[in-house]
């Protein structure tokens, strides 16, 4: 099963320097750049996290944000 999708799985929201978003399994490091902005939670409470606190999807810096 894809790491990424499953449905019993523990993960984080992570967060990157430009404000961008990422749903992260728990069992993968967090990659370079990234850092934990919740979890470890179940996939829909990251999810939920990321949903209520991404509001604009453009990465910082970019035109008009």
């Amino acid at each position: 099963m894809n790491p990424f999708e499953d449905p019993d799985g523990t993960f984080y929201a992570l967060i990157n320097d430009q404000d961008q978003y990422s749903l992260w399994p728990r069992a993968i490091a967090v990659p370079a750049g990234w850092t934990v902005a919740h979890g470890p939670a179940d996939r829909a409470s990251c999810l939920e996290h990321i949903e209520a606190s991404w509001t604009d999807l453009r990465p910082a810096g970019a035109p008009g944000t």
